[in-house]
Order: structure tokens, then C-alpha cells, then sequence
């Protein structure tokens, strides 16, 4: 079951750049004794107060990207968070400009109330910029796992009888359902003749962002390029939706490779001042190139898929 606190009025910073591990003040969460047995996995207890508190890391995240201090930004993040954090953050030592400050408001916080091994809790910010952020506990610490997410709709309402809950993997329905999440998105973002039977909304980005990887290398002819999509590792993470079917947080990682039929690249993606403080090179003539896409999708219980929030972020180039 969750909880859900609003704060109204927390403004906090964060870069929308984004992805180790971070530690907002108020302590961790207390561990919670389980009298069936002494070898039991202990489990903690998350309060809506900690979660306002961990909610706060996102200002020194956002500190620690304006110091450049790369240590730092993988000290607070993990998951799909921590891709963002290593090379992403190096780059802005070599002129890739640091995201601007974004104060969030109107800040709600899905707590799960059963005692988790690894607490976690998503927060909706609904000013400026609707957005969900996903923190886990890890190692002692909270960190940032997904965000900002971009809402791209309408956000599903998570309560059903004032009480919403979070999804268990083991669940045989919702649980199941949602695990199956990130799988489909593989499947139907790797198959660029539409074959996958996957089920997804008409209109949704999803499927523009299949049909832009489809065009892709045309638009940088005479370059050649392909890409890969895989999954970027993380538990399934879930929150049960009001009128049936979960809400699941996830994120892929997509590889572009970008090969000069002769000379230098003609379209470098992202352009070539990202190359450039990516790589140091300003005439590469291959490109190896790392985008990470976070969701926030919708399954129902009739298996479509709907993305409710989709951030896309730069995460490395090489060559």
C-alpha cells in the first residue's frame, strides 16, 4: 500500500542533465525485526517525512554538476540516474555546457507502507515541469534512481479508496504485467517492420521514437549508422494505478554507431561540439554513441502499453 504526502512549496534544484550513490540528511530508515527467524533479510520502514527529506538531495545533486565533481554526482544516483552521471559529467569539464537549475513545486510522494529490503518511493512534481523522480535506498544512503521524467500526459491516478499500493514482482496479474515492461520495450524498439506484437497506444511517443530510429540513418548521409537498444539494469519498480494495471519505472539504453564513409563524419549526431567535448576529437571518422531514454509506463490489465513520462538524455560518445 502507499501514502501519498504533498508538499506544497518545496522548491528544489535539480539539472535536467542527469545518472553512484547520495546521502540526504534526516538518516536512513529504521530496520524493521522480523520475529519468524533469525536469518530473515531485514526490511525497513519508509515515513513520509524521510521521503521530503531525501527529496532535498536533488540540491546538492545539482551542486555537485555545477562543481563538475563527477565523484560526487555517482555518490547520489544509481539505476538509470548513475548512466548519466559518469562521462555525461566528465564532458561538462570539456565545454558541454551543465543543465540549468529547475525549481520544482506541488511535490507529491507515493511511499510504499509495507516494510521493503530495499526501500524505495517515486515523487510527482507537478510546477514547473511535471515530472517523476524514483529514489532508492542504497548502501546506507538515498539516491537518485530515475528522473526527471518528463510527463508527456495525463499522470494516472494512484489511489484507489484513498489508499494506493505499491506493486509486488510476485503479484500474478499486475506483478507480472509489469515485469514484462521492459522486456516489451526492447522487443518493440528493436523491431523496426513492426513485428514484435506489442501492444501500444496509437499516438503514443513510443512509437515515434521507433519511427525516428527507423529514419535515423538517413538523415546522416552519407555517414552509415546503426544502433542497438538494450536495457539499462534495475529491479521492476511499480506502483498500482487506480482503475487497474501498474505504473512502471524503467529506462533503455540506446547505441549508436556512426560510421564516415570517407574523411570525417559529415552528421556527427548530437553535433560536433558534443563529439568534441565528449571525445576531444573534432574529426573522428566513427562515432560510438549512448542515449538513455527513462520511462514511466502504463500496463493494463489488457497488456497495452502507455507512456505516461519519457526523458531522453546524452550519455557518452567515444570513438
Amino acid at each position: 500500500m502507499l501514502r501519498r504526502l504533498v508538499a506544497t512549496g518545496v522548491s528544489v534544484a535539480l539539472l535536467t542533465g542527469l545518472t553512484g550513490c547520495g546521502a540526504g540528511s534526516g538518516g536512513g530508515p529504521t530496520p524493521a525485526p522480523d520475529e519468524s527467524t533469525s536469518a530473515a533479510v531485514p526490511t525497513r520502514t519508509l515515513s513520509q517525512s524521510e521521503a521530503a527529506t531525501a527529496f532535498e538531495l536533488l540540491k546538492e545533486l545539482d551542486y555537485a554538476r555545477e562543481k563538475r565533481d563527477c565523484e560526487e554526482v555517482l555518490f547520489l544516483t544509481t539505476s538509470a540516474a548513475s548512466e548519466l552521471g559518469g562521462r555525461a559529467c566528465e564532458a561538462t569539464r570539456n565545454g558541454r555546457p551543465v543543465p540549468a537549475r529547475v525549481s520544482y513545486e506541488k511535490v507529491e510522494y507515493f511511499l510504499p507502507d509495507r516494510p521493503q529490503e530495499r526501500p524505495w518511493f517515486v515523487a510527482l512534481a507537478r510546477k514547473p515541469q511535471p515530472s517523476y523522480f524514483l529514489f532508492a535506498y542504497e548502501e546506507d544512503r538515498w539516491r537518485l534512481a530515475y528522473g526527471p521524467v518528463r510527463l508527456v500526459g495525463k499522470a494516472p491516478d494512484l489511489e484507489a479508496d484513498h489508499a494506493t499500493r505499491a506493486v509486488p514482482t510476485d503479484d500474478p496479474e499486475d506483478g507480472l504485467r509489469a515485469r514484462l515492461v521492459p522486456q516489451k520495450h526492447l522487443a518493440f524498439l528493436s523491431d523496426r517492420f513492426g513485428l514484435s506484437g506489442v501492444r501500444v497506444a496509437s499516438g503514443d511517443p513510443l512509437r515515434a521514437l521507433l519511427t525516428e530510429l527507423v529514419r535515423k540513418p538517413a538523415g546522416v548521409r552519407p555517414d552509415r549508422l546503426s544502433y542497438d537498444v538494450q536495457l539499462v539494469p534495475g529491479e521492476t519498480t511499480a506502483l498500482g494505478v487506480g482503475e487497474g494495471g501498474a505504473l512502471v519505472f524503467h529506462a533503455v539504453k540506446i547505441v549508436y554507431t556512426q560510421r564516415a564513409r570517407s574523411g570525417r563524419l559529415a552528421h556527427p549526431l548530437f553535433g560536433a561540439d558534443a563529439v568534441r567535448a565528449f571525445t576531444r576529437s573534432a574529426r573522428p571518422k566513427t562515432i560510438h554513441v549512448s542515449e538513455i531514454v527513462q520511462f514511466a509506463t502504463r500496463v493494463g490489465a489488457d497488456q497495452k502499453l502507455t507512456t505516461i513520462a519519457m526523458s531522453r538524455s546524452l550519455a557518452d560518445i567515444t570513438t
